[in-house]
């Protein structure tokens, strides 16, 4: 999943950035207005933490030329402005969620995951599912790549699902864990591992072009 910061604050962004990596996020950062809305029309990230003390561009206006721009980026305020006005201000502009400096990374975290997590399901509607040549109907739940019909426990599928719908994005074993299985695992279970291999072999075994690859100590990531 990839996080857009917009953070001036180079020591408040360093933390965050070592924080959210260590949870499985990809980060770009900016320190400036005008470069956090360059980076933000460039391309869809899962999710966006901006500041709203900004050099350049305040953080207020920079959301609001994200969502003019068609950017439904889920997008946390982060901001040493506290008062009432100033979070209705920030959620009117079209921010998603406030949290004001500061701040525990914990919850920091806790609410980028709810707000990935409500994203995810905003779009969960799409039953058809491709990602190169691999075909996923949802309501069939017929799985082919090139054609050829691929079997799926339901565990597999919904694995594959997940990946699919983040192609491209490096997704971590906690990511997984809690929305394939949707439940909290011991985070030094094996399950992910496993279930990977046994996916992998269905997938990819039969083909020289490999689809789904390991990024030892980060996660994994489906490839078209």
């Amino acid at each position: 999943m990839q996080l857009l910061l917009v953070e001036d604050d180079a020591k408040i962004a360093e933390f965050i950035i070592a924080g959210m990596r260590e949870n499985g996020f990809e980060v770009e950062h900016a320190s400036t207005g005008p470069e956090g809305l360059r980076l933000a029309r460039a391309k869809d990230h899962g999710v966006a933490v901006i500041d709203l003390m900004l050099p350049g561009m305040d953080g207020l206006r920079l959301i609001e030329e994200m969502r003019a721009a068609g950017r439904e980026t889920p997008v946390i305020i982060l901001s040493a402005k506290r008062s009432v006005d100033d979070r209705v201000r920030g959620l009117r502009a079209g921010g998603d969620d406030y949290l004001p400096k500061p701040f525990a990374f914990a919850e920091l975290l806790a609410r980028v995951q709810a707000l990935v997590r409500r994203s995810l399901r905003a779009t969960a509607e799409a039953v058809e599912l491709t990602v190169g040549e691999l075909r996923m109907n949802r309501l069939s739940r017929e799985v082919t790549r090139s054609g050829r019909p691929i079997v799926l426990q339901p565990r597999e599928f919904a694995l594959l699902e997940y990946l699919m719908r983040h192609s491209g994005a490096v997704l971590s074993k906690s990511m997984i864990l809690e929305s394939v299985w949707d439940y909290d695992f011991d985070p030094q279970t094996n399950v992910v591992d496993v279930l990977i291999c046994r996916l992998r072999a269905k997938l990819d075994k039969d083909f020289d072009h490999k689809m789904l690859h390991t990024l030892r100590g980060v996660g994994y990531v489906l490839k078209p």
